[in-house]
């Protein structure tokens, strides 16, 4: 056993019993290495990654790789999951040295944990002209002896440069921004089979959202079509789990047949808005049949007791990529019998010369057929076979801004599908955050398992958690929630914000001082911090009327701005953010001595309402809303019915007890779904 005994990361479980002696990050393995005089090994990765497993089988389970590991290195072990900031800052070296990053991440470092060399994956030996680990340690091993100087001044010289702070300039948030963010995925756009670029192929949802919020901004109809396409085309694809729901993280190819099989938590929750964007622009039924598909999946297989989700499901089963997913016809027809066997597989392109390695993924990329009803007999059977048949490993951490995200989903799909279960799994899901990953004075934890919860949360953590209170707002109108979004939104601020140069820090200002301290803007598989903080500062700024909070919101526009103008490529969350700000907002404020009308909550949720707020003061909520949004103080309750105030860009309108004469006020001005 070596040092990863006391671990909870299922990423680090799977190493504890390595030959390598592994460390986790922190004091003990860097001081070891200062007495002994020995560099570092960092090995970063996460449970579900694939060739993360590869790298582990071929070198980290292996005595001669291990042997010269013990010998010469002190080796530290990292979840990227848990330690995002560890992983954000060798990444960035990774990148600054290679051109390129991934995982598993390989760095070399100092006892002051400065990098001299980096890379991702090795073989055991060298393959095709890739160096090969045991090489590699050999030859750093020997300039270590030799002149460790040199390898300490190397480390200072690229720990400086990752350490040198990127020049951030503000921008002046317009609308020529969305238009070349528009260019560029235009420009990128697969005609044939949707998405953006060649393969490997990621369904980046926010991209998707950002595209569909273009359409309405611009009027503009192809850019709903390439969305349109893509969301289509991945459906229909083996990126999609026809037989269980929801998405793997990309594809291999072109026409999103051969996905790289992990599912994960965070790809799942955002292709669930995007899908019900779509839907609820374009009202078509398929669209809101996949939410449903997706979100039944992780109800079903990645929602933990305690109330909340897993981060995610490998790639690998009994150590095969894909053998989980993937079947013969002559297994259907042992299952369902010969005729109908032969239906199933006609329908899902299930054949003998398969698709994967002479077995078959299900799609329906060929025939275009509708798929089975999610409840119907065959793929209920066929999922509890697949059960049976192999295992398949899940990561059953809870990760805070993942599941961040997934409140949002389930709370937004709640309110538009009019699935009271949805809802009731993001009030779950924030109730489990609440009690289990928030401590006594209010502050987040980022991962939470076994019932501990580990690491102080990160900018992620707050920005995407704020923005799923709002969402549960929106879906349920109690002002807790709102207060809420409210509360952490300003501890994200306090500990967060530079105040000099613009912009969030990824940790806070108390937090483990690392060679860096990273500054993320990209929305990569992922929206950053930084996208999401500017969307929700803006939103609350509307919801609340606080001068100081629309402050906040212009800070971090204008320092998205800068950020989407020297690249649109890696922005879209932030031209999202971007194009909420330039298009006209809306407040409405119910005031109810009861219920609001269901005619009007159901017609609410049914159309699509870009950037209206909906505030629903009651008498039981008025003080509680008169301290976090203080204008409602002066909005008389009525005695009976509801006073409906529509405001407009800083204009309102007369009030309305009619929400229907309401709705045409609303058309009159362009606010209509």
């Amino acid at each position: 056993m070596n040092h990863l005994e006391k671990e909870k990361s299922p990423y680090l479980i799977q190493h504890r019993e390595n030959p390598v002696d592994w460390y986790p990050w922190g004091a003990a393995a860097f001081q070891k290495a200062k007495e002994e005089n020995k560099p570092v090994f960092l090995s970063v990765g996460y449970s579900t990654c694939h060739w993360c497993h590869v790298m582990a089988h071929e070198s980290f389970e292996d005595e001669e790789v291990a042997t010269i590991l013990n010998r010469d290195f002190i080796s530290i072990k990292v979840d990227r999951e848990e330690r995002p900031d560890v992983d954000a800052v060798y990444m960035n070296v990774c990148q600054l040295l290679t051109g390129s990053g991934g995982w598993p991440l390989t760095v070399f470092l100092t006892p002051e944990q400065k990098p001299f060399f980096a890379g991702t994956y090795f073989p055991k030996k060298s393959r095709y002209g890739r160096p090969g680990l045991i090489e590699l340690l050999k030859h750093v091993a020997i300039l270590w002896k030799k002149d460790s100087e040199a390898l300490v001044r190397d480390g200072e010289r690229i720990a400086d440069a990752a350490a040198g702070n990127e020049e951030f300039l503000p921008g002046t948030p317009d609308a020529s921004l969305l238009d070349q963010g528009f260019a560029f995925f235009l420009n990128q756009y697969d005609q044939k089979w949707g998405g953006f670029g060649a393969a490997p192929k990621f369904p980046t949802p926010h991209n998707l959202l950002f595209l569909l919020q273009y359409s309405l901004f611009r009027q503009e109809e192809s850019s709903k079509n390439m969305v349109e396409n893509t969301l289509d085309a991945m459906e229909r694809g083996g990126i999609c789990d026809q037989i269980g729901g929801g998405f793997s993280r990309y594809s291999t190819d072109d026409s999103w047949l051969v996905p790289h099989f992990e599912k994960m938590l965070y790809d799942n929750a955002l292709l669930a808005l995007a899908y019900l964007e779509a839907y609820q622009m374009t009202g078509k039924e398929r669209y809101a049949d996949v939410v449903q598909r997706t979100l039944d999946y992780l109800l079903r297989d990645l929602a933990e007791t305690e109330g909340g989700f897993a981060s995610g499901q490998d790639a690998d089963s009994d150590g095969v990529e894909g053998k989980y997913y993937v079947f013969t016809p002559d297994e259907i027809c042992e299952l369902f019998g010969k005729e109908k066997g032969k239906a199933f597989c006609r329908r899902y392109d299930i054949t003998r010369e398969g698709n994967f390695e002479g077995k078959s993924i299900p799609n329906r990329i060929l025939r275009g057929e509708a798929p089975l009803a999610d409840d119907s007999p065959e793929l209920q059977r066929l999922r509890e076979y697949r059960r049976k048949r192999t295992r398949l490993h899940k990561d059953d951490k809870v990760l805070l801004s993942w599941n961040g995200w997934a409140i949002a989903a389930f709370a937004r799909a709640g309110k538009v599908l009019g699935e009271l279960r949805y809802q009731d799994a993001a009030r779950q899901c924030q109730d489990f955050i609440a009690k289990n990953m928030t401590n006594e004075n209010g502050r987040l934890s980022l991962r939470w398992r076994e019932g501990e919860a580990a690491y102080d949360g990160q900018l992620d953590d707050y920005a995407v958690y704020v923005f799923a209170l709002l969402e549960l707002y929106d879906a349920t109108l109690e002002a807790s929630y709102l207060a809420q979004a409210v509360f952490y939104a300003c501890q994200m601020k306090e500990w967060f914000e530079d105040s000099e140069h613009g912009g969030y820090f990824q940790t806070a200002f108390d937090s483990e001082k690392l060679i860096a301290r990273p500054k993320e803007t990209y929305d990569g598989a992922l929206p950053s911090g930084n996208s999401v903080a500017g969307l929700v500062w803006l939103r609350l700024a509307h919801y609340t009327g606080e001068v100081e909070h629309q402050e906040a919101a212009d800070r971090q526009l204008h320092f998205l701005a800068g950020s989407c103008k020297r690249s649109s490529a890696g922005h879209s969350f932030a031209l999202l953010a971007l194009q909420q700000a330039l298009s006209p907002f809306r407040e409405l404020i119910c005031c109810s001595a009861s219920d609001l009308p269901k005619d009007f909550l159901e017609y609410l949720a049914a159309h699509s309402f870009p950037n209206l707020t909906v505030i629903r003061k009651t008498p039981e909520n008025a003080d509680l809303l008169a301290e976090i949004a203080p204008f409602t103080r002066e909005y008389p309750i009525p005695n009976e019915g509801t006073a409906y105030y529509l405001c407009c860009d800083g204009t309102c309108q007369a009030p309305e007890t009619d929400w229907q004469k309401l709705l045409k006020k609303c058309e009159n001005i362009g606010v209509d779904g």
